[in-house]
C-alpha cells in the first residue's frame, strides 16, 4: 500500500492506494474507503501517478443518473405569459402544491424546493390563476430557473 499526503483548497487529505486494477483504483481517503475511476490505467508496478479520479460511493454498482435541470427562462420552446415564479437558489423541488388552472393569492405556498436539506417554501408573488408549472417533484433547478408562471 502506498500512501500520499495531498493538500486541496488548503485542506490536507491522507490517501492511501489499497489496490489497482486497470483504471479502478480502491483507496482510503481519511480512513474513508472509495473506489476511484482514473482516467488512464496505470501499471501497479509504477509508482503511482493519478489524474483527475471520478469519485465514486463506496460499494456502488449501479451509474448515478444525471439530475434533470430546470433553466431559466431564456427558453424560446417554453412560452411564459404573467408573472413567473422563480427559485430562489438552486436547489430540488420536493412538492408542489397546485395545479394549472387553479387560483391563488399573493403569499399562498405553490411549492417547496429542498436546498442544504433545508425546506423552503415558494409563495406565489401574486393573485391570479396558474398558468404553466415547468417543474415536476424531483426536479434539480438552479437559481433563478422559472418555476411556475401565474397569469
Amino acid at each position: 500500500m502506498n500512501k500520499y499526503q495531498y493538500k486541496v483548497k488548503g485542506v490536507d487529505y491522507e490517501v492511501e492506494i489499497a489496490e489497482v486494477e486497470g483504471n479502478i483504483a480502491k483507496v482510503n481517503v481519511n480512513g474513508i474507503p472509495f473506489e476511484v475511476e482514473l482516467q488512464k490505467p496505470i501499471n501497479a508496478a509504477k509508482h503511482p501517478t493519478m489524474g483527475t479520479p471520478k469519485v465514486q460511493t463506496p460499494q456502488s454498482t449501479a451509474p448515478a443518473a444525471k439530475p434533470i435541470i430546470a433553466q431559466p427562462s431564456e427558453n424560446p420552446a417554453v412560452p411564459v405569459a404573467g408573472i413567473s415564479v422563480k427559485a430562489p437558489l438552486p436547489g430540488t423541488i420536493t412538492d408542489i402544491r397546485v395545479q394549472v388552472g387553479q387560483q391563488v393569492n399573493a403569499g399562498d405556498i405553490v411549492l417547496v424546493l429542498e436546498a442544504m436539506k433545508m425546506q423552503n417554501n415558494i409563495e406565489a408573488e401574486a393573485t391570479g390563476k396558474v398558468t404553466s408549472i415547468l417543474v415536476k417533484q424531483g426536479d434539480s433547478v438552479m437559481e433563478g430557473s422559472v418555476l411556475l408562471t401565474i397569469g
